[in-house]
């Protein structure tokens, strides 16, 4: 049994550092020099959710941002214009994390008092069940 756990542990740590070496050779965004001075205009589809999109910022406008990113002045407008959607984006998280905790809040408050309901029952029912058992211990004495 140590030898197979042995050999299998041999085998991920061979796995785990032939991605590195394969990973080492790709690189998802080149940065090159030519690639931006060739003249040519590059087109990155920008893909957001359709349920995540704000009023301001739409995905057109990303798209109609991030599509002619050419010059250095463009590529900083482009920039800036993503930081600006991406702050405005942040902040509807704000705003839908602080609905959220007071949702949470009268969630956890109503939890309470219908806990605190439930026992306050169930003492009257256990009250009324001992008034039934003393009101039978009665009619067998009287008889």
């Amino acid at each position: 049994m140590k030898n197979f756990s042995k050999i299998i542990i041999s085998i991920m740590f061979f796995a785990a550092c032939s991605n590195f070496a394969f990973a080492a050779e790709f690189t998802p965004l080149n940065f090159s020099d030519a690639t931006y001075n060739s003249g040519n205009s590059t087109k990155i589809a920008a893909t957001t959710p359709a349920s995540n999109t704000t009023k301001s910022v739409t995905q057109n406008d990303v798209k109609a941002v991030v599509t002619d990113t050419t010059g250095s002045k463009n590529m900083q407008s482009a920039i800036t214009e993503l930081d600006n959607a991406q702050v405005e984006v942040r902040n509807e998280l704000l705003d839908y994390k602080t609905k959220y905790s007071e949702v949470d809040a009268k969630y956890n408050t109503i939890k309470a008092e219908r806990a605190a309901l439930n026992k306050q029952v169930k003492a009257c029912e256990k009250k009324i069940r001992q008034l039934d058992k003393a009101k039978e211990k009665i009619r067998k004495n009287m008889v």
